[in-house]
């Protein structure tokens, strides 16, 4: 019997022998929101994430033979919502998901005094990445930094030279859509193209004429877009409109919305978004939620959602929380882990080839590893292409320089830890993130 079998098992004995080690759940509220204007690329993330952790509690009994309580508190994307569900919450929580940059930003520096790690996947506050810093934050797999990164260097990789070139930076003018800036700003320098910010306000999101009139007149070779929800959905259907080449048309993780592309169907192909996961219904941890979950009639989903990228991309986020409590569970031999016990298993996340086809995921996430030092992962990603039906993989997996922005991810991490005094830091933890 392996040492996670034990675990198991010595859980399923507590509860049968009434003992006082019964453990009762393993806490993991999400701040969602399903209402608002970001509620439809919400909506498919949430039910990839719930479904996950209903399909480990089916198939399983939970993780270690404890069942997750994977509750959801609606934010509809509100940054004052959020912390009314984070205080609400805290108490038994393992973890916080705040789904947010902005809320993300607010319960930061709550995270010291609270002790409850925050988990925000492939978003929040890109210098997250130093754990030395930020002891109890994780944006891993990946970062908006990262993401910055990779698109322009696809870009240079289609063109040889960016010297002289031009990119719009079509932006939520939110924090979200302000995170890359720093990163773009470097490599603009550096490369010698242009950098144009065109913001979205959040009540411009559907109908971005202004937008779209600025792009014609300045007529850059690329627009990158870091949009999210409507944004998305009112961006692509000008972009068709005013008949932009949709191939030098890129956007971050969270524009790569199927049910966005297919309201201009193949008038979108050639649009591209990079990505840290991909959707593979192929993969046996999707057959097996479709088993437990799906057909079992446990799910908000349906049959074109959970082919998407972000339905598959919230199993993906809920699979590495559940790695995490997983390790935390080996490592401290207890079944029922607290939320520092947590914040070491997001630490020491080891996803190689061989642990994810062991999970299941095939083909869903590349390779990444954190550290007490490195809470990013920096995990890389595919640049997806629309080819007028689905997203398809356009790349190989490309993989951030973080070397060239070591820098910056420094500096920004100590300015915050100034302006946020007293903030104690790790200074066990290696300098390398």
């Amino acid at each position: 019997m392996n040492h996670f079998t034990k675990l198991a098992a010595a859980a399923v004995i507590a509860g049968a022998t009434g003992g006082s080690a019964l453990a009762q759940e393993l806490f993991t509220p999400n701040l969602a929101y399903r209402t608002g204007p970001f509620a439809a690329t919400g909506i498919p993330i949430m039910n990839g994430q719930a479904d996950y952790f209903t399909m480990l509690n089916e198939r399983d009994g939970g993780i270690g033979g404890v069942p997750v309580n994977a509750e959801e508190c609606e934010t509809g994307y509100s940054t004052e919502k959020g912390v009314e569900c984070y205080e609400k919450l805290k108490g038994e929580a393992l973890v916080t998901q705040p789904w947010s940059t902005g809320i993300t930003l607010q319960v930061l520096p709550k995270s010291n005094v609270d002790q409850i790690p925050i988990l925000a996947p492939g978003y929040g506050f890109s210098p997250m990445s130093d754990g030395t810093t930020f002891q109890w934050a994780y944006n891993t797999p990946s970062g908006y930094w990262d993401a910055a990164d990779m698109i322009v260097q696809y870009i240079e990789a289609q063109e040889g030279d960016l010297d002289g070139k031009k990119f719009a930076f079509l932006h939520l003018d939110h924090p979200f859509g302000k995170e890359p800036l720093p990163v773009l700003e470097k490599l603009a320098e550096e490369k010698g193209f242009e950098l144009v910010p065109i913001p979205v306000g959040l009540n411009e999101m559907q109908n971005q004429s202004a937008q779209w009139l600025q792009i014609r007149r300045e007529r850059p070779d690329y627009v990158i877009m870091w949009g999210w929800g409507a944004m998305n959905a009112g961006a692509i259907t000008e972009a068709v409109k005013t008949k932009f080449p949709m191939e030098n048309f890129i956007g971050v993780w969270w524009a790569g919305h199927d049910a966005d592309l297919d309201l201009v169907g193949a008038d979108g192909a050639g649009y591209k978004s990079i990505s840290w996961s991909f959707p593979n219904m192929d993969a046996p941890v999707m057959q097996d939620v479709k088993e437990y979950v799906v057909d079992a009639g446990l799910s908000q989903t349906n049959e074109e959602e959970m082919q998407g990228v972000f339905y598959g991309r919230g199993i993906v986020i809920s699979a590495i929380l559940a790695e995490a409590i997983r390790v935390a569970q080996e490592e401290y031999d207890v079944a029922e882990i607290n939320p520092s016990q947590l914040r070491w298993g997001l630490e020491n996340l080891n996803f190689t080839e061989e642990r994810i086809a062991e999970l299941g995921l095939d083909g869903m996430v590349p390779p990444f590893q954190t550290t007490c030092a490195n809470h990013t992962g920096h995990s890389g990603g595919w640049m997806l292409e629309w080819d007028g039906e689905q997203f398809v993989k356009a790349s190989e997996l490309l993989t951030p320089n973080v070397e060239g922005y070591r820098e910056l991810i420094d500096a920004n991490a100590a300015e915050y830890a100034e302006s946020n005094a007293p903030w104690p830091t790790n200074e066990e933890c290696s300098a390398t993130n």
